[in-house]
């Protein structure tokens, strides 16, 4: 099994800044991309910002300049260093591991449960 814990939602002033975080653990070979997604309700599920073990990132365009994607790969976790956060920001963010759990596995993809991130004064 492979669990995706996430941690650090919260709600927050508008223009003020959070810090996501995402540890995988369990049966781990190795881990190739990791990323952040978002779903508000009744919507689809969108990229927020994703890297890969080498670090090679990419970010939605809404969060360009304000959200920074980060990984350590020593401890199997991600990050998202949110600033200057907007309303339209509020919603539940998702944690995503793309994870081989011996070497003859292919890479499969994990989720997290989800963490609140809301925006409001």
């Amino acid at each position: 099994q492979v669990q995706l814990v996430e941690s650090g939602g919260a709600l927050v002033q508008p223009g003020g800044s959070l810090r996501l975080s995402c540890a995988a653990s369990g049966s781990i070979f190795s881990i190739n991309g990791m990323g952040w997604y978002r779903q508000a309700p009744g919507k689809q599920r969108e990229l927020v910002a994703d890297i890969t073990y080498g670090g090679s990132i990419n970010y939605a365009d809404s969060v360009k300049g304000r959200f920074t994607i980060s990984r350590d790969n020593a401890k199997n976790t991600v990050y998202l260093q949110m600033n200057s956060l907007k309303p339209e920001d509020t919603t539940v963010y998702y944690c995503n591991a793309a994870v081989r759990r011996t070497p003859k596995n292919p890479y499969n993809d994990y989720w997290g449960q989800g963490t609140q991130v809301t925006v409001s004064s």
